[in-house]
């Protein structure tokens, strides 16, 4: 079992939480989540286990709090941008693919939705915990971005209200890929996000109803 690296102890309340959850991410991405530990994540962070349990209840509530520091700002994020950007959807979805890919160039963030696709199958708790805390309200931002599309007259058809998730597809297209054949044939991430936007923005502009 691999052993992580210790993190160092603060003392405010706030600032412990976040070591636990640095500390048990590192103890998640080295070891994967079934056989994670609470003792390493523990150790990991210099506080006995007892005092771990005053944050977290258990070793699900305990990944629960990694998705929520990590993924659930995202749709967040969108949702404010979608609110006060004033130009042509294009350079909306454009601005917004510019942000997630950096979120997601993030280690924490790339790291936690690493461990959700290659656990998340396994653990359908887990999966039921994501899904309801960040994908819907993901899939609401993008309808909602096509909904402003289609009233502005910049988006045709409703492809992408029945299928928000083509929105999501390269990020996961991209994690998944460089998960598996970084030392291959990493694909570089900038690119391929700036040509699938063009292709996805072509199609919508042209798509029936």
């Amino acid at each position: 079992m691999t052993e992580p690296s210790s993190v160092r102890r603060s003392p405010d309340k706030a600032a412990r939480r976040a070591d636990i959850l640095k500390a048990a991410l590192e103890v998640f991405a080295a070891n994967g989540y079934a056989s994670a530990r609470l003792d390493d994540v523990a150790r990991a962070a210099g506080v006995a286990k007892g005092t771990l349990y005053l944050y977290f209840a258990d070793k699900q509530a305990l990944f629960e709090g990694l998705i929520k520091e990590n993924l659930a700002p995202i749709p967040d994020l969108a949702l404010g941008m979608l609110n006060a950007f004033d130009g042509p959807t294009e350079d909306l979805i454009r601005a917004l693919s510019g942000v997630l890919l950096a979120r997601i160039q993030t280690p924490p963030v790339r790291q936690v939705m690493q461990l959700m696709i290659s656990e998340g199958h396994r653990f359908p708790e887990l999966a039921a915990f994501h899904y309801r805390e960040v994908v819907t309200q993901g899939l609401e931002v993008v309808r909602a971005i096509v909904r402003r599309g289609q009233t502005r007259g910049e988006i045709e058809g409703d492809g992408l209200l029945r299928h928000p998730q083509v929105l999501f597809a390269p990020v996961i297209t991209l994690v998944v890929w460089n998960m598996t054949f970084d030392k291959v044939a990493p694909l570089d991430e900038r690119r391929f996000a700036d040509d699938y936007i063009a292709l996805l923005l072509g199609g919508l502009k042209g798509e029936s109803a």
